[in-house]
């Protein structure tokens, strides 16, 4: 049976990651009603650990997330399952529709959606995604170190990619694939780190017992590997903002679409923050987490400002003439025609 939600939260919080629920932990410690609506998706839910997060390293992402859960529901803040549909302006806040149907309203909004990491279309590649098909090399260059890592050419980041595996093996092949020649400046980089070339379509990814032992070429050929790194297209789930006139666009490096922010995590919506992959694409856990912080307690102070607004016009309303002529009805009562 699905959770009940409120009629209405000081913020609804889009996305159960690692951004999400430290904003919501934030607005919680704050004193705010706040709910995060879990889609339970994560990204890295098929990597065994996260890495380079202080002080949870190598814990697996499920337990990392059911923590923070617990956390946020023990200041009294809400987590449920479910997907939100669409989000429409209701007056001053915003009207909330998950899929299943369940509505509820908000102050302001956190999207921490994050995205979907787009595979080229190589045989095998989407089943190896998080095992031995790679993407970060923060993330598992350790995990990798010494053995036989290729680099799939998809975009204007493979080459930087493939540097910075070198650091973590000193057996490290840039597969071009589909990519256009290498220049004469690329390839004498290449060649001075002692990173091998292989031009051609990839056409598969050859497995054995459960690993990773090849990549397979178009033309047949059949090349050694332990591990595959790939750069992704990144793309924000972000389409249930459209109502809002917020869309996702380029990301400036190129590799796929985010929501823009400002650096607190503010979208060009009023009253909507974004934080973690869904606005920055290359964000680590802790990144992705730290981005959460800042844009709960950012939505916190906007509130305040807002409820400060409020109390100073109702103080001024209070010592009005139409205020005194209501306060004197109200305490005369039957009596204001004589007694």
């Amino acid at each position: 049976m699905a959770e009940e939600l409120a009629a209405g939260y000081d913020v609804v919080v889009v996305g159960g990651g690692a951004a999400g629920l430290n904003g919501a932990l934030m607005l919680a410690r704050a004193r705010r009603s706040v709910v995060v609506v879990d889609g339970g998706e994560p990204r890295n839910a098929p990597a065994s650990g996260v890495h380079g997060l202080l002080g949870r390293e190598g814990m697996a992402p499920a337990e990392l997330l059911e923590r923070g859960r617990a956390e946020v529901r023990g200041y009294g803040g809400e987590v449920v399952a479910g997907e939100v549909a669409a989000v429409t302006r209701d007056g001053a806040g915003f009207r909330v529709a998950l899929a299943d149907g369940r509505t509820t309203r908000a102050r302001r909004l956190l999207v921490t959606t994050g995205l979907v990491d787009e595979l080229p279309d190589v045989r095998g590649l989407r089943e190896r995604w998080g095992r031995d098909v790679l993407h970060c090399p923060y993330c598992h260059g350790w995990e990798v170190r010494d053995r036989a890592i290729g680099v799939l050419a998809t975009g204007p980041m493979s080459v930087h990619q493939v540097l910075l595996f070198r650091q973590w093996s000193a057996d490290v092949t840039f597969f071009t694939h589909t990519s256009a020649s290498l220049t004469d400046e690329v390839a004498e980089q290449l060649a001075a780190r002692g990173i091998a070339v292989v031009e051609g379509p990839v056409e598969s990814l050859e497995v054995v017992d459960d690993r990773l032992v090849g990549v397979r070429l178009a033309d047949g050929r059949s090349v050694p590997r332990e591990a595959l790194a790939v750069a992704t297209r990144m793309v924000a789930r972000a389409g249930f903002l459209g109502s809002l006139g917020l869309h996702a666009v380029e990301h400036p490096s190129g590799t796929g679409e985010h929501v823009r922010t400002d650096p607190t995590g503010r979208t060009d919506a009023p009253g909507v923050w974004a934080a973690g992959n869904v606005a920055d694409p290359s964000a680590q856990v802790g990144a992705a987490a730290a981005a959460g912080a800042l844009a709960g307690a950012q939505i916190n102070a906007d509130l305040v400002v807002e409820e400060t607004r409020a109390a100073v016009d109702a103080r001024r309303d209070a010592f009005s003439a139409g205020s005194e002529e209501r306060v004197a009805a109200l305490v005369a009562g039957g009596r204001r025609h004589g007694l």
